[in-house]
C-alpha cells in the first residue's frame, strides 16, 4: 500500500512513516503499536525525543520481521564530533531493542561547533560496522550539504527538514535532488498552521477528504518521504489513507502559493542545540 523510495546506496525506504516528535515515552508504545497495526512499516524517532524504549518495546509487542519495519533515529548535537557518534548509536540501539537501525541521521548541523564534518566521518565507520543501514542529515542547509560532499566519501542518503506548503524550503530541495538525496519533511501538516488555508480546505471538499490528508497527498506527489505524527488511532489510520486520490494541476500550484516562510521550528543557521 505504501510506495517505496530507493535511496542512493540502493537501500529501500517508505515514502510514509510514522513520527514520534513530542510524544512522551509512556505514549509512544501505544502510539507505535497503533501505527503498526494500522499498516505502518517506517517509524521515525531520535535520541533526544526521549522515547526510543517506548518504540522498543512496540516494536517487540508487534513481533514483526525486523526487515519488515524502516527504523530511524538521529544523533543529537551534544554527541557531535569524532568519537562520540559511536557510543550515541549503541546507546538508542539498546534502547531500542535492536542490532541495528535502518537509517542514521545526525540531527542538526549545529554549525558554531562545526563538528558534523567530523560527526560524518564517524557515521560512515558506523555502517562499515554494520549498525545502520543508510546515514544522512536532518536540517542541512546547501552550504552544509556542499561540505559534506566535498569530504569525497559517502554522499548522505536523508535530509529530512522542515518541509509543508508554508515553508517550502525550495533551494534545500533544489539541492538535495541535485545531489541525489531524498528528502524527506517533518513537521509535514505544518502543526496544523496549514489545515485552514483556502487551497487546502477546497482541495479537501472536492476529493471528499480531509485537510490533512491533503497536505499530505501534496508531499507525496512532489517526491518527498513524510512522517506525520499523530496519538490518536483514528488520525492515525486517516493519514495512511491518501493513495486512493490525486490532485489536480491547479490544486498543487494553488497549495504551492502557500509558501510565506511559515518555519515553527528553529533556523538551521542558528541553532546549535
Amino acid at each position: 500500500m505504501i510506495p517505496d523510495i530507493t535511496l542512493n546506496n540502493g537501500v529501500r525506504m517508505p515514502q510514509l512513516g510514522f513520527g514520534v516528535f513530542q510524544v512522551p515515552d509512556e505514549a509512544t508504545q501505544r502510539a507505535v503499536e497503533t501505527a503498526l497495526e494500522a499498516g505502518y512499516r517506517s517509524i521515525d524517532t531520535a535520541a533526544v525525543y526521549g522515547n526510543e524504549r517506548g518504540v522498543g518495546r512496540a516494536l517487540a509487542v508487534a513481533g514483526l520481521p525486523r526487515e519488515e519495519v524502516f527504523v530511524t533515529t538521529k544523533l543529537w548535537t551534544a554527541d557531535l564530533g569524532r568519537t562520540a557518534p559511536a557510543p550515541a548509536l549503541d546507546s538508542s540501539l539498546e534502547k531500542l531493542g535492536l542490532d541495528a537501525v535502518d537509517l542514521y541521521l545526525i540531527h542538526w548541523p549545529a554549525p558554531a561547533t562545526d563538528a558534523y564534518l567530523d560527526s560524518w566521518q564517524a557515521l560512515e565507520e558506523l555502517v562499515a560496522a554494520g549498525k545502520t543501514r543508510a546515514v544522512g542529515v536532518s536540517n542541512f542547509l546547501p552550504g552544509h550539504l556542499d561540505r559534506v560532499v566535498a569530504l569525497g566519501g559517502t554522499v548522505p542518503a536523508v535530509n529530512q527538514i522542515e518541509l509543508h506548503p508554508a515553508l517550502q524550503n525550495r533551494e534545500t530541495v533544489r539541492r538535495n535532488t541535485d545531489l541525489g538525496i531524498v528528502t524527506e519533511a517533518w513537521s509535514p501538516l505544518a502543526q496544523g498552521a496549514v489545515l485552514t488555508d483556502a487551497p487546502v480546505v477546497e482541495a479537501a471538499r472536492a476529493h471528499g477528504v480531509t485537510p490533512a490528508q491533503v497536505v499530505l497527498r501534496w508531499h507525496l506527489g512532489n517526491g518527498h518521504v513524510v512522517i506525520p505524527k499523530s496519538v490518536t488511532p483514528e488520525r492515525i489510520s486517516a493519514n495512511l489513507e491518501v493513495f486512493g486520490f490525486e490532485l489536480t494541476a491547479a490544486e498543487v500550484a494553488a497549495i504551492d502559493a502557500l509558501e510565506r516562510d511559515g518555519r515553527t521550528g528553529p533556523h538551521p543557521s542558528s541553532f546549535n542545540g
